[in-house]
């Protein structure tokens, strides 16, 4: 597992951690941890120079805290610092992408070529 620093910008609150997140290459994901816990997973598969995503997801109990936010930041920029191209399959990871300039040299968008 790979820890990633996933910079966010709330303000930090007393009783809770910062939100970290790793990529779990055993499983093919990036997770994120809140509170010490597991809150969620992107799920993805390598291909060549390829990362797809497939499936985001984040726990009930974890929502409205921009977690899911977090954790596509991070992932999509550990992508990129290893240089390689980003296919967002996953609707959440594709919205994420276009609401948030920056990683337009870096896309593959399916049925591309």
């Amino acid at each position: 597992m790979v820890e990633i620093e996933a910079p966010t910008n709330e303000e930090p609150k007393m009783s809770e951690e910062e939100p970290r997140v790793s990529r779990n290459d055993s499983e093919n994901r990036y997770e994120v941890y809140a509170d010490g816990k597991l809150a969620g997973f992107a799920e993805f598969t390598p291909k060549d120079t390829e990362t797809v995503f497939t499936h985001t997801e984040i726990g009930d109990e974890f929502g409205g805290r921009g977690l899911g936010k977090v954790l596509a930041k991070a992932a999509l920029d550990d992508v990129v610092a290893r240089g390689g191209v980003i296919v967002p399959v996953c609707p959440f990871i594709a919205g994420y992408l276009r609401k948030n300039e920056g990683y337009a040299g870096h896309v593959r968008w399916p049925g591309e070529h």
